[in-house]
């Protein structure tokens, strides 16, 4: 696709690769806190979804979050679920935008293999441990992200991240409580300078939505963006950490 990004160097190409070997015995959230990138996304349309899972995965992508934001999100994850047993060996399929214990119940029944929530909601905590898998609940104060702590969570999702007060914030709530493990979502870019300043700040993982799917690549099915977007921000990610 003439859109594509073009990521060039081959000592980062060598961190990217570093980054794609997954042990079979890893964890969920081990696999989420090696790559360091996990994408947000939601479409109504099963093989728009599928496409994007592919890109994302053919780009080192291991663990991917598909929100409940629609009402086809279930059926859609179901049809992505059996895609990613198939055909993606060694990711992760989670779902997003989960409030409540029902969806929660639900999508982990469909495959989910971890939840993720927009709020810290100890239904939603309760019923995913009672089922064995990771919950990441959305904290916007110290106290939420200490509340979630104290209910199970391993790691907390500061959101939205970047209107809570960006790496500051995080940085700010590390000083005295260093044992958090954080993921952030909510203005996180697939740049060197956004993504130095989350993993410089202590962050675990990042989440990226729209920024990591932009409009035109969808439109024009220019996946190889997409998988080039992915590929360079595990990289630089990777590299960060060195």
């Amino acid at each position: 696709c003439e859109r594509a990004y073009i990521i060039r160097g081959r000592r980062h190409t060598r961190l990217y690769r570093q980054t794609t070997l997954i042990k079979p015995d890893m964890d969920v959230l081990e696999i989420m806190e090696r790559t360091g990138m996990v994408p947000v996304f939601y479409n109504a349309d099963a093989e728009t979804a599928k496409n994007a899972v592919r890109a994302c995965y053919e780009g080192g992508v291991r663990a991917f979050e598909f929100t409940n934001r629609g009402a086809a999100a279930y059926d859609v994850f179901c049809e992505l679920a059996a895609m990613v047993a198939a055909d993606c060996p060694g990711m992760v399929l989670g779902i997003g935008s989960i409030v409540n214990a029902g969806d929660c119940r639900k999508f982990i029944g469909a495959g989910a293999r971890f939840i993720v929530s927009p709020i810290l909601a100890e239904e939603v905590l309760r019923t995913a441990e009672a089922e064995g898998i990771p919950c990441i609940p959305g904290c916007a104060t110290p106290t939420e992200i200490y509340n979630g702590q104290r209910m199970g969570a391993e790691m907390v999702k500061v959101f939205p991240a970047a209107e809570v007060g960006g790496p500051r914030f995080v940085k700010a709530v590390l000083a005295p409580m260093p044992w958090s493990r954080i993921m952030v979502t909510g203005g996180v870019e697939p740049t060197r300078d956004n993504l130095a300043g989350w993993f410089g700040a202590g962050v675990k993982c990042v989440g990226i939505g729209s920024n990591l799917f932009p409009p035109e690549a969808l439109e024009e099915g220019c996946w190889d963006e997409v998988t080039s977007l992915c590929r360079f921000a595990i990289g630089t990610i990777a590299s960060l950490r060195q």
